[in-house]
């Protein structure tokens, strides 16, 4: 595995790093090098591809070249993709990616009421009625719950993701896209 660290005091929009396989010690690798932690790698496989996605892309990972299929142009096309905020991965990749998300939406989230923006279907049918301009005792006649129940729920959610009042939850709602 071929990594060099940035150097600490410049920033990188996007890290390069090339690894022979990617494996869980390609992981333990970039993990010394996701600091801080906001970090976006796009990681260039010699081999295969043998980790988990999830914990790749919890660790920045957001593009991968495969080097049988390197070019110019598509390391040029990904670098410039992570840096905008986009992803850039082998269609391969992508689909194993959906399948994990998929899996982890149906048995992790679902039973709990979750979606996978982490706001529950009564939380997110709310947000809308807010950003709508609807005040409490309409949103509470609109989805059938008292008034309490939607004050409660309000709280509950703005509580849990830190948020300041109905404004800043229907602000994060947007940029979650779940409205």
């Amino acid at each position: 595995m071929a990594l060099v660290p940035p150097v600490k005091e410049q920033s990188a929009d996007v890290i390069v790093a090339s690894v022979d396989d990617a494996n869980e010690q390609a992981l333990d690798t970039l993990r010394a090098l996701a600091d801080p932690p906001t970090r976006r790698f796009l990681v260039i496989v010699d081999g295969g591809w043998s980790v988990d996605l999830h914990a790749a892309v919890d660790l920045g990972v957001r593009g991968v070249l495969f080097r049988k299929e390197f070019n110019w142009r598509r390391f040029h096309e990904a670098v410039y993709a992570i840096s905008e905020g986009q992803g850039a991965f082998p269609t391969e990749l992508q689909g194993r990616l959906l399948d994990q998300v998929e899996r982890t939406v149906k048995e992790v989230l679902a039973p709990r009421g979750l979606t996978a923006s982490g706001l529950t279907i009564r939380e997110i049918d709310i947000l809308r009625l807010v950003a709508e301009g609807s005040d409490l005792e309409d949103i509470a006649a609109k989805l059938q719950y008292s008034e309490r129940t939607v004050k409660n729920v309000l709280y509950g959610l703005m509580k849990r993701l830190n948020l300041r009042n109905r404004a800043h939850a229907v602000s994060y709602a947007i940029r979650s896209g779940v409205i």
